[in-house]
């Protein structure tokens, strides 16, 4: 389905106290300078106070305060529209947040106060049956009886009705409770059980973002729920002031199929895309009313065009120099896996036996856990799409099957019958005492699935896997070293054919390294002599600061994020290693921090900031390979934004953008420095630096796209892949049935190429026609035209770029 609504290309603009809607208006002519035609915004509705990112909304009812409120979308909106720009919107359709105070989040505190009898007790994805009716409250420093016998709890006024306050937090206390009555008799009456934090994870009776225990689900396949949390969104586009949307984790609800269905009647079906990551060759549900992902799979495939495939045999052998073994990201998978199933989802884990008991109490419950344990561990993709009462599809039985079978081999032998019972649950098969226990057993332990393997891939392996860091990346795929062109335009006409108005990305504000820090350390897959040259060097003379505690893993992952990222201020790098060794989870996490450990690493990264060798040795890696980086950055930029799909251009990434992950990603940027230096280089200036040259890459190809819409993502669009002659250079046109009408062209493994002495005589056919390359002025005639006069590697200026993007033109024009 194409979407009328449908960008042809977005920028995302991260909106927080800082950025606020205001903020936005002001730079609305810039970027509709810079060619985008829509303004992507991060969650709009009301967060948290000071919320720096959005997701932990409050209150559906209205714009964020901070932001500016209804009244300054609505300026942003007018503003939007008068430069010709539209609107597309973040959604958090999955959860609420938990907040401090609780009132603030007025449903929740309704359902506190007044437990199943509230009016929104359907909201909130709660296990009544657990905890005594009650819902856990985590939220204290030590067990209840330690905080009431140190008099920390005690009975108060909020708002004019009474509560309980511990500290910064306020609970309701239910109508009828005496207060006059000792605070534990108090306590004991309410429809929530006060706890300490530290039993969220094997207790906790509300299901929860990942493991976040203050970010509550929320119901919104029930109709009231859905209407009440979207419509503010929905009358956003009946009005015409919001063209799409971006769906946060779906992966989350209990029916993403039937919630994209009601989101698609109640807005005519705008275009919507979904934040969802799909595994090797796994692709979306063709039922799906969504134009398509938020682009992670194109991320992968356009990084891939800039990695050697040769790199990956050598940088195994220094991983393995180094470390003293040879890693295996299988292995590591797996065991991270056991470890988040077991330990931090054990909550999620007992709530999905307690399903089974009631459903299959034919079952042995322990031999029932290991095989729910075993299929969560097994799984992989982020979950299979069965709606109860509905025949499960032959994939993604095979999946669930094949997630036992992989799962047993990590959490130990597996009971035949309890795999039986429990695969014919999770298939919706088989007699079930309680059907309605069974029909939530399928959903539940979907909504199960993408936790574990988040958390368990994105924020453990990931950290602890070294061969080439680039490629740990949300969506990605490490084993995949390499993506030859022949594939690359496989998946493209794919994406064409398919979802031709998926979004496209190379960063998000969820990316673990911007696209430039993976562009630069690509280039290690280019040169892995020279880096394991450089890498021992590194090591020696960070030898005065390195502490004892400090283990080779974690410093051989520090020095590749730190060429990736250089230059880095200290503060940052700190922040991004302490976030890296807590994630990694191998000698410290943010439940149990060692601090020995932790201040080893802070000790290593003050010295590799300030000692003068150290920063010089990072400096000439960096000067050393700025050839390949560079073709890497022009290149995967270029490739993104005029592939199929639905380009966005995350904030900031117009010029080189070397952050790290949140909330390193989510800073603020100068939008004024952009706006000069597109000024600059639209007056007729040479590029001054790589800056520049991204800059000019990038206006250029997103005026390309707004003039030639009908080429990218008209009904009528094509994608022809074109050889070239090299495996140095991708080349593709874009186009419409009455032929192309703009070709791309773009070096790939630039430092190998000039190894072998540049493109010879490779070449590439130009289609009929005149041709002008609109990012260096010059004009091509049809035909045959060498490589080596399109694009080159050198560092020359505009005639030097590594990348060409021509537009076919009149005889006059050329």
């Amino acid at each position: 389905m194409r979407y009328a609504t449908a960008p042809v290309s977005t920028h995302r603009l991260q909106l927080e106290p800082d950025f606020t809607l205001a903020d936005a208006v002001a730079r609305v002519g810039h970027l509709a300078t810079l060619g985008v035609t829509h303004l992507y915004l991060s969650p709009v509705l009301q967060a948290s106070s000071g919320s720096k990112h959005g997701y932990d909304v409050v209150d559906h009812t209205r714009v964020a305060e901070g932001l500016g409120g209804d009244e300054a979308f609505a300026r942003l909106v007018e503003a939007a529209h008068a430069a010709g720009l539209g609107v597309v919107v973040d959604v958090v359709p999955n959860h609420m947040t938990t907040p401090t105070p609780l009132s603030l989040n007025r449903p929740l505190w309704s359902v506190l106060r007044e437990g199943r009898a509230s009016a929104y007790a359907t909201w909130f994805d709660v296990d009544w049956d657990a905890q005594d009716g009650k819902i856990l409250m985590p939220v204290l420093g030590s067990s209840l009886e330690d905080v009431l016998a140190d008099g920390e709890l005690e009975l108060g006024e909020h708002e004019g009705e009474a509560v309980v306050r511990y500290y910064d937090h306020v609970f309701p206390v239910a109508s009828g409770t005496d207060v006059t009555a000792p605070l534990a008799d108090v306590l004991a009456r309410q429809h929530y059980r006060l706890a300490s934090w530290t039993v969220g994870d094997s207790e906790l009776n509300y299901r929860r973002f990942f493991d976040v225990t203050s970010l509550i689900a929320v119901r919104v396949e029930e109709p009231e729920v859905f209407d009440a949390t979207h419509a503010l969104l929905v009358d956003g586009i009946r009005s015409g002031a919001i063209d799409g949307l971006r769906i946060d984790h779906p992966d989350g609800l209990a029916d993403p199929e039937g919630y994209l269905e009601r989101l698609g009647d109640e807005t005519g079906d705008a275009w919507v895309v979904v934040e969802k990551i799909l595994e090797g060759d796994e692709t979306l549900p063709p039922t799906w009313r969504t134009a398509g992902t938020t682009g992670y799979d194109a991320m992968l495939r356009v990084g891939g065009l800039f990695v050697d495939p040769s790199g990956a045999a050598p940088l195994d052998d220094l991983s393995a120099e180094l470390l003293g073994e040879r890693q295996d990201l299988e292995a590591i998978v797996a065991e991270s896996k056991r470890w988040v199933v077991q330990v931090m989802l054990a909550t999620e884990v007992s709530r999905l036996l307690r399903l089974v008991a009631r459903a299959r109490p034919d079952l042995d419950g322990p031999a029932a856990r290991t095989v729910v344990e075993a299929m969560l561990v097994g799984m992989e993709r982020y979950r299979v799409y069965l709606r109860p009462g509905t025949p499960a599809h032959a994939d993604d039985a095979a999946e669930l099957q094949a997630a036992a079978s992989r799962g047993a081999h990590v959490v130990g032998e597996l009971d035949p019958a309890a795999v039986t019972g429990v695969l014919d649950l999770a298939l919706g098969q088989g007699g079930a005492e309680d059907r309605a226990a069974a029909d939530e057993f399928v959903v539940r332990f979907q909504q199960t699935c993408g936790p574990a393997m988040a958390k368990a891939i994105e924020d453990t392996a990931y950290y602890r896997h070294v061969r080439l860091v680039g490629l740990n990346e949300v969506g990605g795929d490490p084993t995949l070293v390499g993506v030859p062109a022949a594939d690359f335009h496989r998946f493209a006409q794919t994406l064409l054919a398919e979802w031709p108005q998926a979004m496209t990305t190379l960063s998000t504000h969820d990316t673990k390294r911007a696209e430039d820090v993976r562009a630069r350390l690509f280039v290690l897959a280019e040169r892995p002599d020279a880096w394991a040259t450089w890498v021992r060097r590194a090591r020696e003379l960070a030898g005065d600061v390195r502490a004892e505690e400090l283990d080779a893993l974690t410093e051989y992952f520090l020095w590749q994020n730190v060429v990736g990222a250089w230059p880095i201020s200290e503060e940052r790098l700190q922040a991004y290693a302490l976030k890296a060794i807590r994630e990694s989870k191998l000698h410290t996490r943010w439940t149990e921090p060692d601090e020995a450990y932790e201040a080893a690493v802070e000790r290593f990264v003050t010295g590799i900031v300030t000692t003068p060798a150290v920063a010089e040795h990072v400096e000439a890696w960096v000067a050393s390979t700025a050839t390949e980086a560079r073709a890497n950055v022009l290149g995967q930029k270029l490739v993104q934004l005029t592939m199929p799909g639905v380009p966005d251009v995350y904030q900031g990434t117009d010029l080189v953008d070397l952050s790290l992950v949140d909330p390193d990603n989510r800073r603020l940027v100068d939008y004024g420095e952009r706006r000069d230096r597109l000024a600059r280089l639209d007056g007729g200036a040479e590029p001054a630096d790589l800056h520049d040259e991204k800059l000019l890459v990038t206006a250029a190809a997103l005026r390309t796209r707004r003039e030639w819409p009908e080429c990218f993502t008209g009904t009528d669009a094509t994608y022809v892949a074109l050889e070239t002659g090299s495996e140095h250079a991708i080349a593709f046109g874009r186009g419409t049935s009455e032929g192309v009408q703009v070709v791309v062209v773009a070096t790939r493994l630039a430092g190998r190429l000039a190894d072998g002495g540049g493109f010879g005589d490779a070449s590439v056919v130009l289609p009929s026609g005149h041709w002008s390359d609109v990012v260096s002025a010059r004009t091509f005639d049809e035909g045959t035209v060498r490589l080596a006069d399109l694009v080159s590697a050198s560092d020359d200026g505009r005639a030097g770029l590594p990348v060409a993007l021509l537009v076919r033109v009149t005889e006059e024009e050329a």
